[in-house]
């Protein structure tokens, strides 16, 4: 059966999209020193990020917007991005196994696998082209609006990150459904 990876980036952040990605691995075409990829070095990540796409059956990154952030809620829009990278495979798979304890709504047999970044290398693959994407979304995003310093925080809610906020106001791509971008909007600093 052909197995699914999927798992997302960016979730706590308080400015960008959220992302997600879909990861059928090759077992003729293994990649070592698959991880979480929290507990990669960002130069490990992006050398096996270009290892994944080289050597997978299939793979999609999809994200969800900070409007739809938002507008959803971040669970809400997880689930969604989750279900824009499965449904953009180029291969559809047997069944689908998700890092966390939730499901997005797929018309495929799926589990929800609570470490599963750490313990199956397709979410763990999954959670390197997540993280991968989005860091490169920030520095883009940095690029615009060096001020906030998402190159180093990757939108996080930092003390450098917060002290930003208080001082330039709230940039279109911060989460406004997030306590401390909403507390800065409302001038209570």
């Amino acid at each position: 059966m052909t197995i699914c990876g999927v798992d997302e980036a960016g979730r706590g952040p308080l400015a960008g999209p959220v992302y997600a990605a879909a990861v059928i691995l090759d077992a003729a075409r293994p990649v070592v020193g698959l991880a979480d990829s929290k507990k990669l070095s960002e130069s490990r990540r992006e050398r096996l990020a270009v290892e994944i796409k080289e050597n997978a059956v299939a793979w999609c990154i999809a994200s969800a917007s900070v409007e739809e952030i938002d507008r959803l809620n971040i669970l809400q829009a997880t689930l969604l991005a989750m279900q824009r990278a499965v449904s953009g495979l180029s291969v559809r798979p047997g069944e689908v196994l998700v890092d966390g304890n939730r499901l997005p709504q797929l018309d495929l047999p799926a589990r929800a696998i609570v470490g599963g970044d750490a313990t199956v290398a397709e979410i763990s693959a999954a959670s390197i082209l997540a993280k991968t994407a989005r860091d490169a979304e920030m520095l883009r995003l940095h690029e615009t609006a060096p001020q906030y310093g998402l190159d180093r925080h990757k939108g996080y809610g930092t003390a450098v990150h917060l002290e930003a906020l208080r001082r330039f106001g709230a940039a279109s791509f911060h989460r406004t459904s997030f306590a401390p971008v909403r507390q800065v909007l409302k001038g209570n600093q």
